[in-house]
């Protein structure tokens, strides 16, 4: 069995991730998504939704097999226990796939890493914009 795994905040869930996790479950049997802490998300905002309600619903989308919280302490943590075959990264995941390589190696894991290069392409395709959004309509009231 070929298992995948994807990472993600997943905060306001909309197209362009369901769009990520139907290619990411392409790359095998299982894919497992490893929802990021709201402790470990600082490259953008935090996020809206509290962590284990989007991990409840990141699990309901039908390509995943399994979503699980990521480590509070060590992102890679999660990763060493499934032993993934292959680990997506969404086309535009702030991860360096060399990065990321080198991180696993010093891990003792040979993951295959694969960009999937797709992108949803839909106004409200990103959880900022659907933040603008509802901003712009309800910000004043």
């Amino acid at each position: 069995m070929r298992r995948v795994v994807a990472t993600g905040t997943f905060d306001l869930i909309h197209p362009g991730h369901v769009r990520f996790l139907e290619e990411a479950k392409k790359l095998g049997d299982e894919l497992v998504v490893i929802v990021a802490r709201e402790k470990n998300v600082k490259h953008k905002p935090k996020p809206v939704i509290p962590e284990e309600q989007r991990r409840k619903v990141v699990e309901a989308i039908k390509f995943v097999d399994k979503a699980i919280l990521g480590d509070e302490n060590d992102i890679f943590k999660p990763i060493v226990e499934l032993k993934p075959d292959v680990i997506a990264l969404g086309f535009n995941q702030h991860f360096s796939e060399e990065w990321l390589r080198e991180e696993l190696k010093k891990r003792g894991l040979n993951c295959e890493v694969v960009r999937i290069k797709v992108e949803e392409n839909c106004g409200l395709c990103s959880s900022r914009k659907i933040i603008e959004r509802i901003l712009e309509k309800y910000g004043g009231e």
